[in-house]
């Protein structure tokens, strides 16, 4: 069987790290590229297979990452997202779409593109109701609307103004630091390391990829929920964990208070998962879920990046027949066994 040759995209803080270091241990022949070059598809003609984990908060990869994945899935080459993955990464509206396409038990959405629309609906749905943006992880660009006249003042802004899309970092950061959770983590100073970094990156998305403007995008709000649910799929392999609800908040994600008894976890979540992922052809998603008043698990949103330490954790996964598997895998291992397996299949 030939061995695949792999293109790594170089990115400190990413996945490629974990790729380097699993090539270097099984000897599978890689190189480390830069994808934001602009020579990057001549390259790409000597490789069988790409990684490119591209994050929403770096510019250049925003501007660029889907031309390059679909560029290279059209030469030939197995590619890690591919555009099934990662098209709908960090865009909400995208995410509505397409899960409403599939049929997938997301939340009730609603997306407005024209003001007056927006105001008509305003005055006739219920409060309070979850305000978005498109773009933002870890809870940011997220609020909780309680009167029709905190909603008619977002509806004005999001037609006048607009909204930076990168938002809140420093807060966010403070109220993470605070948890016990993230205090007990032991990349809490590499996670500091990174903070200038990761400032830079943000202002730097602010300045370069303009504002949120011309649309808005409520969520129904779904009570009484202590904790939400993350769902990682990766290829048959579903990872699970609980994260609780920040305190004097509605909002579970990023609070960083991550509980990893799957005897929390609804089966019904898994099963769910596992059936979006197929139908969206998704190499690896994250999808977050809430109970509605009936019990019922809902998607809120999902995604194809998330925090490879915090599924690491957890001590085992489920298969697409729901059967439980012990112990630890990284996702960055996972993945990259899974592309490799396809792309030998394809030089077969």
């Amino acid at each position: 069987m030939k061995n695949p040759r792999v293109a790594i995209h170089n990115r400190t803080g990413s996945f490629s790290e974990q790729w380097r270091d699993y090539c270097d241990q099984q000897g599978i022949d890689y190189t480390m590229v830069d994808c934001c070059r602009t020579d990057i598809m001549s390259q790409l003609r000597s490789f069988d297979a790409l990684l490119f984990h591209w994050h929403h908060e770096i510019p250049q990869n925003t501007l660029i990452a889907r031309h390059v994945i679909w560029a290279a899935e059209t030469a030939g080459l197995e590619v890690f997202p591919n555009i099934a993955t990662c098209w709908s990464y960090d865009d909400k509206l995208s995410q509505k779409y397409l899960l409403e396409a599939i049929g997938a038990p997301l939340v009730p959405t609603h997306a407005f593109f024209d003001r007056q629309v927006a105001i008509d609906w305003i005055e006739h749905t219920s409060f309070p109701k979850v305000f978005k943006l498109r773009k933002g992880a870890g809870a940011r660009n997220v609020r909780l609307v309680r009167t029709r006249k905190e909603a008619r003042s977002l509806v004005s802004r999001a037609f006048g103004s607009g909204f930076r899309p990168v938002a809140g970092h420093a807060r966010d950061a403070i109220g993470k630091l605070r948890s016990k959770e993230s205090r007990r983590r032991v990349d809490l100073w590499g996670k500091l390391r990174r903070l200038p970094q990761s400032l830079m990156n943000i202002y730097q998305s602010n300045k370069f990829l303009g504002r949120e403007r011309g649309y808005v995008y409520f969520q129904d709000f779904v009570p009484d929920n202590s904790y939400d649910t993350r769902i990682t799929v990766i290829g048959d392999r579903a990872f699970g964990f609980t994260r609780n609800v920040r305190e004097n908040d509605f909002r579970a994600s990023g609070s960083g208070s991550i509980d990893y008894d799957f005897g929390r976890i609804d089966p019904e979540c898994v099963r769910v998962a596992f059936e979006a992922a197929r139908k969206l052809s998704a190499q690896s998603t994250a999808f977050d879920f809430v109970c509605n008043t009936k019990g019922q698990p809902k998607i809120v949103e999902i995604s194809y990046c998330y925090q490879a330490e915090a599924v690491h954790r957890c001590q085992g996964h489920w298969d697409s027949r729901l059967e439980w598997h012990e112990g630890q895998v990284w996702p960055q291992d996972a993945i990259l066994r899974d592309l490799l397996e396809k792309a030998a299949d394809k030089l077969d």
